[in-house]
């Protein structure tokens, strides 16, 4: 029998919750739905919400958002789940009370006991700001439901830009009722969200892009539309047509940005990006041209239905590891945080905290983690994922900083464990039905593997059933362009990412579709920029800066001196054609499908302008590479060769002498391991047999010539009667709008032992037919 240690005792309970658990989480704590809801006569509207440390709890109803103290406020009970609740019969609410209702809730607890003198803005019964176990409870900040389905707006906004009212410390004392944000209520509804593509994810091409910069730029769309889900609803045509099958949305549920455009000429306090989230329930309201109740869900829904009719998947990112309601006001200061939803509730079971419960435990580097061990805080988790999911109609979801939720050690120490069954990667993976790797209903779960310090960074260390941004991937195909004798890569370490990571993902079960390729993302450089640029530069003016922060080893390069634009194209045409090439799921940023350049500024989070948000007036230069990606995402998804649902095999499996995937050196020799350990090699070629895979090119050929020097290539055999016919050569001398061929249009080249000269620095993709 093992020692009941507290690491044992922690992996007991959890174990004990999850036999517990429905699918949707919330049933494991009490058979009633957390948040608030209409009864289906709309007769009546209950309210439930958690807290183990509180001794009593208030809600307040609001007939306005802002600007006014409660209508009505209602004593809540508890039960032995420590589930907090009241039932209110809607024909017996008080008159004011019709129409859109805003609600809120007011705690009390160890730190802060009831005592019957106590009114808004006043301290009787004030122990501390924080106790021993963590508590931090203060009756005059007003709390929102963490399940609320809408927030009515956020903390800060054009009205009221004083954080100071919800702050403890020195701020104990202030009032937040008349400003603070609060839930709004919305009757149960039946809007359609279309049919779910089940597109298996190795066959997506992912664009990830922000909703308000994805039209704020367009002029084709009215004006009121730009920036909001019905403007992105209406570029549904433009990525199916640029060959998109998944868009994934940077984070969309509720966050603080109502101040972005105070100053437009400023980033003081902006937050472009939305990874500060106010609420995993609540579409962020900002994004909706509609902004009455309930106008921001039935708005996304549309979105979801308009690019679910043209068979394009929505993913959003989610952000699970920590909240809005950011860290400790000073370094040091244990009392001063902000309370606007789960701190003020229950602060040790939302969050992680330090071990003498008086801090944060921070592994986010943004204010502290959320408590993803505890079974109640994953419930949120399970329950907020299962609404997106079911009720809004996502398709997948990619978790910002994702190792958080593997995180073993509630307070006072962090641990990424994957094999720990009831951690919240395994639980969602065990709640859930997760994508079959060859297609089905299901859920696309998508992990940024990693976080700051400790274990944090795993990529390749994630359990089954979750598939991972690869920055090994992107860190390799960036060393390889960009710094030749700079820093070692070797061919070996190329020909594993191209072909589908085995090295990180085979041997726990995985597939090549579980590695999410990407060179760039939101998070970096742009795609021009990573081949224009050798240094960050983010302390531009507006609107291009300023951003602090930002990677300073982007393993970038502007290309030289010497035809420097023209080279830079060129790089950017290579690095994409290998992303679409690759074995795995490729992921493009908005924007790259035309060079958008941020001039060098590779950590824009703030940047909530014209230079952030897509362009769609192109230059020829950027016309031209826009074609380019079009067909080379034409070609991929026409080759089911190059998306292979395992890992490819290095022999011959349907007996027509081609093996599924050959190496080979430029003389046309098969490559050995002596070629591929040696750092100082950097040409290399591959062969796939495309009949192996219902391709309907008997071979496909890709030639990579990392030299600067022209390399000759003796091309292989390309099958019994077949020739080899050229789709592209990235070299500059076949820069324009043709320079890759569309089906049926390809170049005829030669047959086995044709000689090629492959240009410095350039690539080469044949098929044989």
């Amino acid at each position: 029998m093992p020692a009941f240690t507290p690491e044992f005792c922690v992996r007991l309970c959890l174990a004990l919750s999850l036999m517990l658990v429905s699918w949707t989480g919330s049933a494991a704590i009490n058979s009633h739905a957390l948040g608030a809801s209409y009864s289906q006569d709309l007769q009546r509207i209950d309210f439930n919400l958690y807290s183990a440390k509180a001794s009593r709890i208030e809600l307040a109803l609001f007939n306005q958002a802002s600007g006014q103290a409660e209508v009505a406020t209602y004593l809540l009970s508890k039960d032995a789940q420590n589930i907090w609740s009241i039932s209110l019969p809607v024909a017996q609410l008080d008159p004011r009370l019709s129409g859109t209702l805003y609600y809120g809730y007011r705690a009390w607890g160890p730190n802060w006991p009831y005592q019957a003198g106590w009114q808004r803005g006043s301290l009787t019964g004030y122990i501390s700001d924080v106790d021993a176990d963590g508590n931090r409870f203060n009756p005059n900040k007003l709390l929102s439901d963490p399940y609320a389905r809408e927030i009515s707006h956020d903390p800060a906004n054009p009205v009221w830009q004083d954080g100071t009212v919800y702050a403890s410390g020195a701020f104990r004392q202030l009032d937040s009722t008349l400003v603070a944000p609060k839930g709004i209520i919305l009757p149960p509804d039946s809007q359609s969200v279309g049919v779910k593509p089940a597109r298996a994810l190795k066959d997506d091409i992912v664009y990830e892009v922000n909703v308000r910069g994805l039209t704020m730029e367009d002029q084709a769309i009215a004006a009121q539309y730009r920036g909001t889900y019905k403007g992105a609803a209406l570029k549904a045509d433009y990525l199916a047509s640029l060959g998109v099958t998944t868009v994934e949305f940077l984070p969309v549920q509720e966050t603080q940005n109502d101040t972005n455009d105070l100053d437009p000429t400023s980033t003081q306090g902006d937050n472009y990006w939305g990874y500060m989230t106010l609420n995993y329930f609540a579409p962020d309201r900002r994004y909706a041209s509609d902004k009455s109740a309930g106008g921001p869900t039935r708005e996304f829904k549309a979105m979801v239905k308009a690019f679910h009719d043209r068979g394009i998947k929505v993913m959003i990112d989610v952000v699970y590891n920590h909240t809005g309601e950011g860290g400790a006001w000073y370094a040091g200061d244990s009392s001063t945080y902000n309370l606007y939803s789960w701190r003020g509730l229950d602060n040790s079971s939302y969050y992680s905290l330090t071990a003498d419960k008086q801090h944060s435990w921070d592994n986010t580097g943004v204010g502290g983690n959320y408590n993803t061990v505890n079974p109640v805080a994953q419930d949120l988790i399970v329950d907020s994922l299962a609404y997106w999911s079911n009720d809004l109609g996502v398709d997948g979801f990619r978790f910002d900083l994702a190792s958080v939720l593997g995180n073993t050690c509630e307070h006072g120490c962090f641990n990424f464990d994957k094999m720990a069954e009831n951690n919240a990667l395994n639980r969602i993976i065990a709640e859930f039905t997760e994508r079959p790797s060859s297609g089905g209903a299901g859920i696309d779960f998508i992990a940024e593997p990693w976080a700051i310090g400790g274990n944090s960074y795993q990529v390749g260390g994630f359990p089954a059933g979750w598939s991972e941004w690869n920055g090994l991937y992107r860190d390799t195909i960036r060393k390889e362009q960009n710094q030749l004798g700079l820093e070692a890569v070797t061919l070996g370490q190329l020909a594993d990412k191209l072909s589908g990571s085995a090295s990180l993902y085979q041997d726990d079960g995985r597939k090549p579709g579980n590695s999410v390729n990407f060179l760039v993302a939101h998070d970096g450089f742009t795609l021009k920029d990573l081949y224009s640029c050798n240094d960050k530069n983010n302390l531009q003016p507006w609107p291009y800066g300023e951003s602090d922060g930002g990677d300073d080893n982007n393993h970038s390069w502007d290309q030289g001196w010497v035809n420097q634009a023209q080279q830079q194209r060129k790089a950017a045409r290579n690095g994409f054609a290998l992303l679409m090439l690759s074995a795995g799921t490729p992921m493009m940023t908005g924007g790259d499908e035309y060079l958008r350049s941020l001039q060098c500024n590779n950590n824009p989070y703030n940047l909530d302008s014209e230079a952030n948000w897509l362009n769609f007036n192109w230059n020829s230069d950027q016309a031209n590479f826009n074609t380019f990606v079009k067909r080379l995402l034409a070609f991929r998804k026409a080759h089911p060769a190059l998306r292979p649902a395992d890992f490819y095999l290095s022999s011959d499996t349907n007996a027509n002498v081609m093996e599924q995937l050959r190496w080979f050196m430029p003389n046309g020799a098969v490559a050995d391991g002596n070629y591929f350990n040696d750092a100082n090699n950097h040409a290399i070629a591959y062969r796939i047999d495309g009949s192996e895979f219902g391709d309907s090119a008997s071979a496909i050929y890709v030639a990579y010539n990392g030299w600067s020097d022209t390399v000759n290539f003796s091309l292989p055999w390309p099958g019994n009667g077949k020739q080899w016919y050229r789709v592209t050569d990235t070299s500059n001398w076949n820069e324009g709008a043709d320079t890759v061929r569309a089906a049926g249009s390809e170049d005829y080249v030669g047959g086995e032992y044709s000689n090629y000269g492959l240009n410095g620095q350039a690539l080469l993709l044949l098929i044989a037919k």
